[in-house]
């Protein structure tokens, strides 16, 4: 999540931006993708996907995080038979 979030800050100011296929082969398309606020927007989806991934990240080392096949409750909550 964090490389998908990098690309989508950084890929629409880039020149590979500007030059692809679809922008290449459709005119009414490049006008909409090369607009400073779509670009902008779509940075800031990346900014907001970098955001979650780093929340997860300090999630999983502060031990916070749930784990697969694990209960959730501590073990002295549950009843003793």
């Amino acid at each position: 999540m964090i490389e998908a979030g990098l690309l989508l800050i950084l890929i629409p100011w880039s020149a590979f931006w500007d030059r692809n296929y679809f922008v290449e082969s459709v005119p009414s398309l490049h006008a909409l993708l090369t607009n400073n606020f779509v670009r902008g927007a779509i940075s800031g989806l990346g900014v907001v996907n970098l955001l979650a991934a780093l929340g997860e990240l300090a999630d999983l080392f502060s031990g916070r995080g749930t784990r697969p096949g694990l209960p959730e409750e501590p073990a002295d909550s549950l009843p003793h038979h």
